[in-house]
Parts: structure tokens; C-alpha cells; sequence
């Protein structure tokens, strides 16, 4: 299993450096050659324990990698939801995701392994080697931070691999072709989920600032993930219900409580453009994001872009290769200012050129992701330089999750409010509190996440945890099994084998140990 080239870690530790903060790496570069450097001999200053955090939070950017033409790999997240379809045919693979026929060979599948292996990876090396560094005094604290900070990146990428593929290899050392463990078999869920909590339970504990503008790891992205984790747990495939509903509420509403005492910091950004605006991010809304700037590496969501329709300073470019189904889009209450053209997630109209006349689009695309400052608006000299970020945890999700896991233990005004917040933004009508009853809230509350992550690689995941899927023409939930995604021609049903991906080819060759194969990819 190939994990982690030992060779290329000075070479990955070095990329991973330059976005992150700085790393003072200028007095260890002159004195050998990084091409020498070997893990042993690395590790012996802080600045080598920041570089390999890092590289940690560098490889997060995987996300957003190419996955052959016109796709990335976030793509995967959404093609399979149902909620988006393509207006490009070129990518076989990409067409395989949206009409669930991927399998083993499909790139986007093996490159979600591979980043999300290599997070791990270079997570590990630093929560093995940082204690062996002498620090300061001092800066006791900052190591005790960065190891906090590995810790949360590695449970961040295990909590991808174990709802993605179940049954996976655990593993927690650095690995050589030595190592014991070098072809690991795989480990059970649960013992993955464990890791995780430890992991996350850790990270609250080390010391990490409450919010930050930096965006690296906080106590509040700690808290919120966990709170996510512990959601996910009382849902299938652990089914631990009531223990981990209640688990999740009391962690989503320490984020909560937190907020309303610093709400300038963290909290709901009054408007919907505000998610867009590059000089908000890593703020108030913004828990936890992965990082891009133009002069390191480029935003990565313009497969949102219609195909070839000049709605930026470039002209008529773009790729459609993930718009909106009409289907789901025209599931959301006409009132919801999430459907307003450009106000919202969607526009069906926009400016020739990103600054011209005003033209129609004939279809809803994705505006959630629109960087109007760096593309272009009425008025606006666009800088021509796209440095959002790419959303991993948002406070609403924090209030949704308190709202959800609330409701399972007990509905309360608390968990009734941080629903209706989600919705007052939104411009809706909330029922009263006394009108809900314990199944009509859990639905109201399933439906609000659907509207609300939309296109945010979170849909997939509540659909896996639920066993549930919205309808978007009863506007009603289905049973995973059997539901019809609606974005290929008639619509495609969903399958029990669908519950998880299939390992990679390849991976599986590599390593025997990795048997057997997901069930239903043959």
C-alpha cells in the first residue's frame, strides 16, 4: 500500500510550507542538501515541526486536483447526489459518477484515496516525530499546538475514509517498505471512528485558539467536526442513536453557546454573497476552509461555470461539467432568497464579460462559489485573481447539526431556534415551535440541510447516514434504496453497493491484504 514515499518527504514538507504561514526553513536549507534529508535527521528543529504540519494542511488541496478533462476531484461528491448533471460528455469517468456506474478504475475515486492517504501519512510523521524536538521553553505551547493541528487534520481525512469506503487500513506510524504494517489489511469502522474522537478530543485540548484568521486548525472547527463525527455515529452504518444524538447536541451547542458571546467572530454572515467574499474568508461563518491564493494554486470550483458562456472578464469559457438539475433547483420555495438569481446559490443571469449587459443563462448554474471582486459585476474592475477558499465546516452546519441531534433526544426552544436562524436568512416563514412534532421536525430540519449544503460535498454524506434521499417532486424523503437520481436522462436508482466506494484497482493489487472488494464492484 503505497501510503508514503520516503524519499520525496523533504520535497513534499517544502511545497506544503508555502502557503500555510511561515516557516523559517532559510538555516536548515543551507546546511545540507533537502534532496539528502531523511525523516531521522529532519526532525530536529521546530521550524522542521511546522513544515510538516504544513504540509499536512497543504495536501488538504487535493480536493480541487484535476480528474482528467473538465472535472476535479470534488466532483465526486456531487455527481452521485442527483442533485447536478452535466452539460459536457467528455469525461467518461465523470459521466460513470453521475450515472452511478463508477467502479474501481475510476480516477476520481483512487485520487480521493491517494490525498486523503497522503493527509495521513504526513499527519502521522508529525504526531510521531514533533515530541522528539526540543522547542523552546517558551514555545512549549506552539508544539503542543501543532500536534493538536496533525491531530485534527488526520481525523479530518479518516472520517472521509470511513464514510467513503467502510472497512480501511488504520494507520497511525510513519511507514517505510520495513514497516511491519506496510501492506495493512483493513480495520473495522468502528476502531476508525475511534481514532477519530481520540484524535478530535485531543485537538480541543491542545491549546488551539478559539477562532482564527489564519486558516489553520481551531478549538472551534475541533469542536464542530466532532460534533459532525458523533451525528454521523448515532446514524448508519453504527446506528449508536440516542448516546451519540446527544453527544453531537452537546458538542454543536458548546460551538453555539461560544458564538453567542462572540458574535462578531463566529456566528451567520447576514447575507449570502458575504460566503463569496474573498475578503471574508476564514471569518465568522467560515469554521474551517482549505486555503487558496492564486500565486500558489488556483480556486478550483470553475467546473461550476456554464459551458462557454461569458460570464467572467475571460469571455466565453467554462465547462459545465456540474450545474444544478432543474429538478432540484425548482424544489426550493420561490420565496427561499437561496433561489433568487444572485442573491443566493443559483443565477440564471449575468453580465457579458462579468461587466457588460445584462443577458439570460436559460438554466440555474451555481453562484455559491462566484467571486464577484476577482470575475467581474456591474461596476466592478475585476482583479482577475480568484483566491476564495473552498468551504469545509460552516456555523450553519454547526446550527443544523445542534437542531437535528437535538430533536432526537428531545425538541427543545434551543434546537427550534438554531432551525429557524437557518431560515430566517433564507427569508421563510417558520411554524411555530408547538406545530412540529418529533418526525415532522427531523424531516424539516433533513430538507433545510439539503437546501442549505447544496453543492458543498456534504449531501452525499447525509444521504450514506440516513438511508434517506429527498425527493425533489414530493419534496419528501425516500428510502436510499431505490431512490431515482433524476440528473441522467429517465434517472438512475440508487443500490445497497452504492452505500460505499469501491477500493481502487490498483490499490488492491498493490496490496492482497485490501480484499475483499467492496460488495457489488466486482
Amino acid at each position: 500500500m503505497k501510503l508514503f514515499n520516503r524519499k520525496n518527504l523533504t520535497k513534499i514538507l517544502l511545497c506544503g510550507a508555502v502557503l500555510l504561514g511561515p516557516s523559517s526553513c532559510s538555516d536548515f536549507l543551507d546546511e545540507k542538501n533537502p534532496s539528502a534529508l531523511q525523516p531521522d535527521d529532519f526532525f530536529t528543529l521546530p521550524d522542521h515541526a511546522q513544515s510538516v504540519v504544513n504540509a499536512t494542511y497543504a495536501g488538504l488541496r487535493f480536493y480541487g486536483e484535476g480528474a482528467g478533462i473538465f472535472s476535479a476531484n470534488w466532483q465526486l461528491l456531487e455527481a452521485v447526489t442527483g442533485t447536478a448533471t452535466t452539460q459536457t460528455g467528455q469525461n467518461s469517468d465523470l459521466n460513470n459518477l453521475y450515472s452511478l456506474t463508477y467502479d474501481g478504475n475510476t480516477g476520481h475515486v483512487n485520487n480521493w484515496w491517494n490525498g486523503l492517504y497522503r493527509i495521513i501519512a504526513n499527519a502521522n510523521l508529525g504526531i510521531e516525530k514533533i515530541p522528539g524536538i526540543t522547542f523552546p521553553a517558551a514555545d512549549e505551547p506552539v508544539k503542543k499546538r501543532l500536534i493538536g493541528e496533525a491531530r485534527f487534520l488526520r481525523a479530518w481525512a479518516y472520517f472521509y475514509v470511513v464514510r467513503m469506503w467502510g472497512d480501511a487500513p488504520l494507520v497511525t506510524k510513519p511507514q517505510t517498505t520495513e514497516s511491519a504494517d506496510f501492506s495493512p489489511s483493513r480495520t473495522s469502522q468502528e476502531e476508525i471512528y475511534k481514532l477519530i474522537v481520540e484524535d478530535l478530543i485531543a485537538a480541543e485540548a491542545a491549546g488551539l485558539p478559539a477562532t482564527a484568521t489564519t486558516g489553520r486548525a481551531t478549538q472551534m472547527a475541533a469542536k464542530s467536526l466532532l460534533a459532525k463525527v458523533y451525528l454521523t455515529m448515532a446514524g448508519f452504518p453504527l446506528s449508536k442513536g440516542a448516546s451519540h444524538y446527544k453527544l453531537a447536541a452537546d458538542k454543536a451547542l458548546e460551538v453555539i453557546t461560544y458564538s453567542k458571546a462572540n458574535s462578531s467572530t463566529l456566528g451567520l454572515f447576514p447575507t449570502y454573497r458575504e460566503l463569496h467574499q474573498e475578503t471574508l474568508k476564514n471569518r465568522v461563518e467560515h469554521i474551517f476552509q482549505i486555503q487558496y491564493n492564486s500565486s500558489v494554486a488556483q480556486f478550483p470550483l470553475n467546473d461550476f461555470f456554464p459551458n462557454f458562456k461569458p460570464v467572467t472578464y475571460s469571455g466565453p469559457s467554462g465547462t459545465g461539467s456540474t450545474v444544478p438539475t432543474t429538478s432540484f433547483y425548482n424544489s426550493y420555495d420561490d420565496k427561499d432568497l437561496r433561489k433568487k438569481n444572485q442573491d443566493g446559490w443559483f443565477y440564471t443571469s449575468y453580465y457579458t464579460n462579468g461587466t457588460g449587459a445584462e443577458f439570460q443563462l436559460e438554466a440555474p448554474y451555481v453562484f455559491k462559489y462566484f467571486n464577484i471582486a476577482a470575475l467581474g459585476g456591474p461596476g466592478i474592475t475585476p482583479t482577475r485573481l480568484n483566491n476564495l477558499n473552498v468551504n469545509l465546516i460552516r456555523y450553519a452546519e454547526v446550527l443544523l447539526i445542534y437542531a437535528e441531534a437535538q430533536n432526537e433526544v428531545g425538541l427543545n426552544q434551543e434546537a427550534y431556534d438554531a432551525f429557524k436562524r437557518i431560515r430566517d436568512r433564507a427569508q421563510l416563514t417558520t411554524p411555530a415551535l408547538g406545530t412540529y412534532t418529533q418526525a415532522t421536525f427531523r424531516e424539516a430540519v433533513w430538507k433545510e440541510r439539503w437546501y442549505e449544503f447544496a453543492y458543498e460535498g456534504i449531501t452525499w454524506f447525509d444521504m450514506v447516514r440516513l438511508r434517506k434521499v429527498f425527493n425533489e417532486k414530493t419534496k419528501g424523503f425516500d428510502n436510499f434504496i431505490g431512490h431515482l437520481n433524476l440528473n441522467v436522462g429517465a434517472g438512475v436508482e440508487l443500490k445497497e453497493k452504492h452505500l460505499l466506494f469501491p477500493l481502487g484497482i490498483q490499490e488492491m493489487l498493490n496490496n492482497p491484504n485490501l480484499k475483499p472488494q467492496n460488495p457489488g464492484y466486482n
